[in-house]
């Protein structure tokens, strides 16, 4: 499976940039408004709650928007009775907006009377579901920065959680998303061994890749709900037609075969207690292949418990994801109950437990109330599309982050002198030789390309240079972590012949993504300078176009009067730094024109 992408979470993201910043944070409402009291003091609450705190003392106006449904919570009547149930849990006065996410003007304006806010319900619009662009734009209208904080809805595609990035400067992860995603990560890995996944719930069809991966990861499964029973079924045991899954079959072979292929086991339970069908307050325990015609399996029989107990004990890594529940059984089956007490057992010996599913953390946290929130992800649906090897959308949508500190004083002499980026820096002609000339400024190149990279850190050992440094890393995406940590000012970005694509020209210019622009013109001191070119006059003029635009006001036309004046356009006939990138001198080589420009961020224009 590919990894996780690094992406940006407002740990990391300066906190001076939330200042006067409007910023909305996608909340997850089974989390915040959870009717149950003892709930209200959980980690997971805590994290959640600690996000919209954050960016309030951080200066930030908050917009909070979510769904939510009277099943999380019966109180739930609309969004004053909502925005009165945060106000209690954040301990910040919380004031609704009424508006049909299309009067742009009054919402604006109503941010003027509060610090905090509160949107409508959105399962009331079926464009949230629908991802509807529209309604994504139209609700990220004036809004600077979104948090996501909702992990539990990353496995869909909502217009609250992966349409609006579209539409923002910067797209993070809050305090709560951020610990989900480390425990999703940490699921993943096979540290410590023997590790055993103890499967719930039903439908194996379905998750039959996810089973897959488990499978070839696990050091043993075990099958403790519905799709037990496909398993003894694929095993040849005799199990009643209604609890066999239409389709299972050859799915539970699979998963079988490979198992026996890594000689691991897969059990599945002994024995059952089973109701009569007919008496349901009269209760047996049957061998699990053979159910006597007229009793249901409703829960775990002693003898299944004491093997998997057995087997347990000897794990070092253990994973819970799915219900011990049945299709007669209760909502909470006693099964359930001892399973959770043999897991709170073993997290006392310091066996790495994670357990998945809204059933299954409640049995946890029944049989002990020091369960901590990293030992659980409440929305099992998330964990299985991640086993499916499926990009979660509402992670995908965020923007990445750098995944490595980087020691400034290790990469130049003086890292507090100004600092020069040149994005998508190539064979970083244009970089090195900069940095021979100008040595009171240091030189950062950015550049996706790895083996470009290691030439250029080459070049910069070989000839000594103090002030020149490369990464290898896509800009697009990373530029404001990276340079956001830098110590001195930003003076100059360079962007030159952006992604030379020979055959689709059109194309080159589909690295000015928005967020990049806004992250270039938030970082950049007053007075510095962006670099433009390209041998395209058709880029070179999309480029001016969306810095200007996306840059609201901050950037203009450096030199422009004097440009105006002499009728020169609005191109610079020369390179104003007397150095050439590779591509550059190649194109007056063959005597064709290069179209450049140069905007300043002036301290006159707000």
């Amino acid at each position: 499976m590919e990894p996780f992408p690094h992406v940006q979470t407002l740990r990391k993201f300066p906190k001076e940039e939330l200042v006067g910043k409007v910023v909305m944070v996608r909340f997850d409402s089974t989390n915040l408004l959870r009717e149950e009291e003892q709930d209200q003091s959980s980690q997971s609450v805590s994290s959640a709650v600690f996000t919209i705190k954050y960016l309030h003392e951080a200066g930030a106006k908050i917009i909070l928007v979510s769904d939510w449904r009277k099943k999380t919570n019966s109180q739930l009547h609309d969004a004053e009775t909502v925005a009165d149930m945060l106000s209690s849990v954040i301990q910040h006065r919380v004031v609704t907006i009424k508006c049909d996410y299309s009067a742009v003007l009054l919402k604006m304006e109503v941010l003027k009377k509060a610090d905090i806010f509160l949107l409508e319900n959105l399962s009331e619009y079926k464009e949230e579901v629908a991802n509807n662009s529209k309604f994504a734009e139209l609700l990220s209208s004036g809004v600077d920065i979104f948090v996501n904080d909702s992990f539990s809805q990353s496995h869909k595609i909502l217009a609250s959680t992966v349409g609006i990035a579209r539409f923002c400067s910067a797209c993070i992860a809050g305090f709560h998303f951020e610990e989900s995603l480390c425990q999703l990560k940490k699921v993943a890995r096979t540290n410590k061994r023997p590790y055993v996944a103890i499967i719930g719930g039903g439908n194996l069809y379905d998750k039959a890749s996810a089973l897959h991966f488990l499978v070839s990861r696990c050091d043993g499964l075990v099958f403790v709900g519905m799709m037990s029973f496909q398993i003894m079924h694929a095993l040849g045991l005799s199990v009643p037609s209604y609890l066999v899954e239409p389709g299972a079959y050859k799915a539970a072979l699979d998963i079988i075969q490979i198992a026996h292929d890594r000689n691991i086991p897969i059990l599945h339970p002994m024995d059952f207690w089973c109701m009569n069908e007919h008496l349901p307050e009269k209760m047996d325990i049957f061998p699990s292949h053979h159910i006597l015609d007229g009793w249901l399996p409703v829960d775990l029989g002693p003898r299944s418990l004491d093997e998997l107990n057995s087997l347990l004990v000897k794990c070092k890594k253990i994973l819970w994801i799915g219900p011990v529940k049945f299709k007669f059984s209760g909502q909470c089956a006693d099964g359930a109950s001892k399973l959770a007490q043999a897991l709170n057992d073993l997290r006392q010996r310091n066996c790495d437990i994670t357990v998945a599913g809204n059933m299954a953390c409640q049995a946890m946290v029944m049989e002990s109330k020091s369960v901590l929130v990293n030992d659980m992800i409440e929305n099992a649906s998330v964990l299985w599309e991640f086993f499916k090897g499926r990009k979660l959308p509402g992670v995908m949508a965020l923007d990445r982050a750098y995944p490595f500190e980087i020691d400034w004083k290790s990469a130049y002499c003086n890292p507090a002198q100004p600092l020069v980026v040149d994005i998508g820096s190539g064979s970083g002609l244009f970089l090195l030789g900069m940095a021979r000339r100008r040595k009171d400024l240091n030189f950062l190149g950015l550049e996706i390309n790895s083996k470009l990279v290691r030439r250029c850190m080459d070049s910069v050992h070989q000839y000594g240079i103090q002030n020149g440094y490369f990464i290898v890393t896509n800009a697009t995406t990373t530029f404001r972590s990276i340079v956001s940590s830098y110590p001195g000012e930003l003076v100059l970005v360079s962007i030159q012949c952006p992604n030379p694509d020979f055959n689709n020209p059109e194309h080159r210019w589909r690295m000015l993504q928005r967020s990049l622009i806004k992250a270039v013109v938030d970082l950049l001191a007053l007075d510095g300078k962006v670099f433009l070119q390209s041998d395209l006059e058709a880029v070179a003029l999309r480029m001016k176009e969306l810095f200007l635009k996306i840059g609201k006001g901050k950037l203009n036309l450096w030199n422009d009067q004097y440009h105006a004046r002499m009728n020169l356009g609005e191109w610079l006939e020369e390179n104003p730094f007397g150095v050439m990138s590779d591509w550059e001198q190649h194109v007056i080589d063959r005597g064709d024109p290069m179209y450049r420009l140069m905007l300043s961020k002036s301290s006159g224009i707000e």
